[in-house]
């Protein structure tokens, strides 16, 4: 959750990774401690136990990589901002336990470069881009496009680092551990750099991406703390709260799509009455037989729109895309690298670099807003009801709520102990596919569309 700004900041430079093993080995050994406890607010954890499956495959790979054999990707997916602690154990737990057992050598540490968000540190604190840094993370500004400094550096350390390279191919978190987001092409570009930059180096190690599926589950379905959590987001929306008595997943399905066409409805009508023009001319109002789906993807649109008239932004291409050129434009605002020093800034120059940085920051909560809801749709509960499903969807809620009311990171409500099901897929070979890829440019689009798609249906297939 991004604080409300409201001083301009100096602009935003990039994080340059400085690879500390000390750190890395602090932060491993904390991992019991970060797992199990909340400790920030921002990072949820509560995870009890983590299950790898294939965990030998990637022993394999990594005894191949280390042994000079194979670069390697891994292509993590990214539902939950705990996704790194999974990732963290993955390697420096379960690895060196399996490779033990299987007799597979290998070297420590066992450790990965990655890339992660520029803005994280803008929520997390500083502290978190220091100690990503010191982890060996690359900070890529995201909506920059493209940013040129992040993916040399990224693909650099793909071709010639000392370890294997993760990457979130989905870009960010959707908050459902049974839904795969729109996958991001950079995964599979990197891949093919890679081979690119090493048939330049007159080496011929063979390029492999490693998916890796990630799934959270709640140890003992506490319906209880999920009835209270419901009761809570009633009152927050002026409902009376109804708790139910039984553990009947349909029951709470429908409660909480009360809840949600409830919140709805209010969005629509505070749009209509305080946005009606958003485009130059009156926004009709949402049809309360519109199915929910359509509703919702409307409401988004205009929440876009107000923040993308006000950035003097033309709306197109997915939401997501529209989101992160929206954060750029709003970052452009408040980090201003056009500015000197703040110090050196007269009084008035200081008051409306403050005065564009505040209300920048007030903006681009239609965009936080949209974010909160881009992945749900009332059909991921309607084909499984689950506890699970249902828990993630009214934790999305929760979040969007928190965002209206301005809350500073909110502390998300605790529902129970979770375990994570980590699924190793098996290796795609991205050299094999070089040939067709550097035939010409249409091909090599093609090439990165087929691999990506490769790369999804892997993932999907990890899913329980």
């Amino acid at each position: 959750m991004p604080q409300i700004i409201t001083t301009a900041q100096p602009g935003l430079t990039p994080i340059v990774p400085e690879l500390n093993p000390v750190i890395v080995k602090l932060v491993h050994l904390a991992l019991p401690i970060l797992m199990r406890f909340q400790i920030w607010p921002w990072l949820p954890a509560r995870i009890k136990r983590i299950d790898i499956v294939n965990a030998q495959t990637l022993a394999q790979c990594y005894q191949q990589f280390q042994s000079g054999q194979i670069r390697l990707i891994l292509a993590f997916r990214h539902v939950e901002v705990d996704d790194p602690l999974c990732g963290l154990y993955l390697l420096s737990r379960s690895l060196p336990a399996i490779a033990k057992t299987q007799n597979i050598p290998l070297k420590p540490p066992l450790h990965a470069h990655f890339l992660y968000d520029r803005g994280m540190p803008l929520w997390g604190g500083k502290g978190l881009g220091w100690m990503l840094s010191r982890c060996g993370g690359v900070s890529l500004h995201r909506g920059k496009r493209p940013d040129w400094q992040a993916l040399r550096t990224a693909r650099n350390l793909v071709a010639h680092g000392d370890f294997p390279f993760v990457v979130a191919p989905e870009g960010a978190t959707n908050g459902h551990s049974e839904l795969i987001g729109p996958l991001e092409p950079g995964v599979a570009q990197l891949g093919f750099w890679c081979v690119e930059d090493l048939q330049k180096a007159d080496r011929t190690e063979p390029v492999w991406i490693l998916p890796i599926g990630i799934q959270y589950h709640y140890i003992d379905s506490p319906w209880p703390r999920l009835n209270q959590l419901m009761s809570e987001l009633e009152t927050t929306i002026g409902l009376t709260p109804q708790p139910i008595a039984t553990t009947e997943p349909e029951q709470y399905h429908q409660r909480l799509l009360k809840i949600g066409e409830t919140l709805l409805l209010k969005l629509e009508q505070f749009y209509q009455q305080f946005y009606p023009g958003i485009a130059g001319s009156p926004a009709p109002p949402i049809a309360a037989e519109v199915p929910l789906n359509q509703r919702l993807a409307i409401l988004l649109d205009r929440a876009l729109q107000v923040a993308e008239s006000y950035f003097n932004i033309t709306g197109y291409g997915t939401p997501v895309d529209r989101c992160r050129r929206l954060e750029e434009a709003s970052w452009t605002c408040i980090h201003r690298s056009d500015l000197p020093e703040r110090e050196s800034l007269s009084l008035l120059d200081r008051g409306l670099a403050d005065w564009i940085a505040q209300e920048a920051s007030l903006r681009i909560i239609h965009m936080r807003l949209a974010e909160s809801f881009v992945a749900v749709t009332s059909d991921y509960i309607a084909t499984k009801p689950s506890f699970d499903r249902l828990a993630e969807t009214t934790l999305l809620m929760f979040d969007a709520m928190a965002r209206i009311r301005g809350d500073q990171l909110p502390q998300r409500p605790y529902l129970g102990l979770r375990q994570v099901r980590v699924t190793v897929t098996e290796p795609i070979s991205i050299s094999d596919r070089f040939d067709t890829y550097q035939t010409n440019r249409r091909a090599a689009k093609q090439a990165i569309e087929d691999l990506t798609e490769d790369i999804r249906r892997a993932l999907e297939d990890c899913l329980i």
